[in-house]
């Protein structure tokens, strides 16, 4: 009993000191806090960028702060803004400068390093009767920056970058929609008109054709409006290349044509220009040895001369090559320096006339449409009609360019061709009656 009462007067006696350390241990934590609560009031970790200086740091924050919110500040703040925006707009136009400059310098390097380019490494001649020079000049790189709008419109109206385009006023109102009823039966989707007035293009769009007007300009606008047929037909060559500027291929076409076949599934696609002829025959059409006579001279009278009558300027297809785009400019040039001229005798001596002393020619590659497909109004009336065999083609298109009753003539092609009324021509005269 007695070494009972000792165990446990030992076990209370331990518990007593460790419940006193216990206590003590917490006044020391309580005292320790009580000093740092006084030596660091802000705590040790402080994200305050003014610790240590907490109020100078609050009066300069506020003096910024009302600096900034300041009508003076905030004026100098807007003209600085204004100023960097018109810089900006400033080196904007210099970058587009020096891009055009950039394009013109890569157009106007040598045409024979353009081969080239297309051709690869230089090649050696191969065995006789093989060789065979470039047909096709390469297509130029699209820039949309010419035209966004009409850009746009033709990447939905083209097809394989390529259509056929049409310029028109209210004055050839009657034949554009004899024009376009035709292409829309033959089942033609990629083609465009250019109205050059707003009536035309009300037009077009109550019924349903695909339409295009430019942009004001004063100079082309007068003439659009007002201007004779060939003063019409002449601005084609200005308008015509925005569209190769944007890499797509056209075939230019007048109104007074009549559609009955495709023609995208009949061109060859490898020149520069590929047009319909005002030939009437083989020989006018694809050129003739034509023999000049001249007695005085003696042993020498006889002179040959080589001939082909000339391409028609209403109906033609361009690719967007670099002699293509030579070709428009030059043509646009002539007849805005001599206003009496006619675009279809311009537009001829610019593509075949050649480099001589004074001049440089355009290099240019030309090919002639077969004059049975793409048949002018002299073949059709003087040959076409007459011959039993002939009558039985049925041609791509018909022109209506050698006679002034165009219209009449048109609605007779298609009565001919299209309702099979086989005496819808018998009537007219080969030739014009004025």
């Amino acid at each position: 009993m007695a070494g009972r009462r000792d165990g446990s007067l030992m076990r209370e006696k331990g518990q007593s000191v460790l419940r006193s350390r216990i206590v003590v241990a917490i006044m020391i934590g309580v005292l320790l806090g009580c000093v740092c609560a006084f030596l660091f009031p802000h705590g040790f970790f402080n994200s305050d960028p003014l610790f240590g200086n907490s109020r100078i740091g609050k009066s300069d924050m506020q003096i910024d702060i009302a600096a900034c919110e300041s009508p003076e500040h905030i004026n100098a703040l807007k003209a600085d803004i204004v100023s960097v925006s018109e810089k900006n707009s400033e080196l904007k136009k210099q970058v587009r400068v020096l891009t055009e400059k950039l394009r013109q310098a890569e157009q106007g390097k040598d045409h024979a390093q353009k081969q080239f380019l297309v051709l690869g490494e230089n090649h050696k001649a191969g065995p006789f009767g093989t060789v065979k020079g470039l047909r096709t000049n390469p297509t130029i790189i699209p820039d949309e920056s010419v035209n966004p709008r009409l850009a746009k419109i033709l990447e939905e109206v083209a097809v394989q970058k390529e259509l056929i385009v049409a310029l028109a006023n209210n004055n050839v109102k009657e034949m554009l929609e004899l024009w376009f009823t035709n292409i829309k039966r033959v089942g033609i989707p990629n083609y465009l008109v250019v109205a050059l007035d707003d009536r035309i293009e009300e037009f077009c769009k109550s019924n349903d054709v695909p339409v295009y007007k430019r942009d004001r300009d004063e100079g082309i606008d007068t003439i659009a409006k007002t201007g004779s047929n060939h003063a019409v037909s002449g601005l084609k060559f200005r308008i015509l290349r925005e569209f190769l500027q944007l890499g797509y291929s056209v075939l230019l076409s007048d109104v007074d044509i009549v559609y009955l076949q495709n023609p995208f599934d009949h061109l060859y696609r490898d020149s520069d220009v590929e047009s319909m002829s005002d030939g009437h025959n083989n020989m006018t059409a694809y050129g003739f040895n034509d023999v000049f006579d001249e007695p005085a001279m003696g042993w020498a009278r006889y002179a040959h001369t080589m001939r082909i009558w000339v391409y028609n300027s209403g109906f033609f297809y361009i690719r967007p090559t670099l002699p293509s785009i030579e070709l428009l400019d030059r043509v646009s040039d002539r007849l805005y320096r001599e206003p009496k001229s006619w675009d279809q005798a311009v537009f001829n001596e610019v593509l075949f006339f050649p480099s001589h002393p004074g001049y440089d020619g355009l290099h240019a590659s030309r090919r002639t449409m077969d004059f049975y497909l793409f048949i002018n109004s002299k073949v059709l009336f003087k040959t076409v009609r007459k011959d039993a065999s002939l009558k039985k083609l049925k041609p791509v298109i018909v022109h209506v360019n050698y006679h002034p009753d165009k219209f009449s003539r048109m609605k007779a092609v298609v009565e001919f061709y299209v309702n099979g009324k086989q005496d819808a021509l018998e009537h007219f005269p080969d030739g014009s009656d004025w």
